[in-house]
C-alpha cells in the first residue's frame, strides 16, 4: 500500500494516532482533555486533540466516528466526515454529539475518532445548455423506495 507522508506537531502527552490493525482505513485519534467532559443526551462539544498536521497539497483528512462508540453510546459526528484541508495549520478538533437518551463522559486519552487519508481533486465547472440523460433523471431521496 502506498504511503504518504504527512508532518505532525503534537503536545507532549498526546499519543500519536494510529492505525489499530493492519487492514484500518482511519487512524484512532484521542482526545486531549485534562478533566473528563460529560455530553448529555443532544449536546455536542468540540473535542480538542492535541495535533496539528501539515498534510500534502492535494490531499484531505478526512475526520469519521468510530464505529464502537456510535453502537455502544450514540456518540458520532456531528459534521460527519469532516474535512481538514491541507492548508490548515491549527489543531484539530472533533465535534462530537451524544444521541443516545443517557449522558456519556469522554475521558482524557479516549479514543474519539478516526482520520482518513483521501486523495483531492479540483473541480473546473463547464456551464452547458442541458445535461446528459439517465434512467434515474432527477429521481432523489428515496425515489427507488423505502
Amino acid at each position: 500500500m502506498e504511503k504518504v507522508i504527512v508532518k505532525i506537531v503534537k503536545e507532549n502527552e498526546v499519543q500519536q494516532p494510529k492505525y489499530m490493525t493492519e487492514g484500518a482505513a482511519g487512524m484512532d485519534v484521542q482526545a486531549f482533555i485534562k478533566e473528563p467532559v460529560v455530553l448529555k443526551s443532544l449536546e455536542r462539544a468540540l473535542i480538542p486533540t492535541g495535533i496539528k498536521m501539515e498534510i500534502p497539497y492535494g490531499y484531505e483528512v478526512q475526520v469519521r466516528p468510530r464505529s464502537g462508540l456510535a453502537i455502544k453510546h450514540g456518540i458520532t459526528l456531528v459534521n460527519t466526515p469532516g474535512t481538514i484541508d491541507s492548508d490548515y495549520r491549527g489543531e484539530v478538533g472533533i465535534i462530537l454529539i451524544n444521541l443516545s437518551n443517557t449522558d456519556f463522559t469522554v475521558n482524557p486519552g479516549e479514543r474519539i475518532g478516526q482520520l482518513v487519508l483521501q486523495k483531492v481533486y479540483k473541480m473546473e465547472f463547464q456551464e452547458v445548455s442541458a445535461l446528459g440523460e439517465t434512467e434515474r433523471a432527477e429521481g432523489g431521496f428515496g425515489h427507488t423506495g423505502k
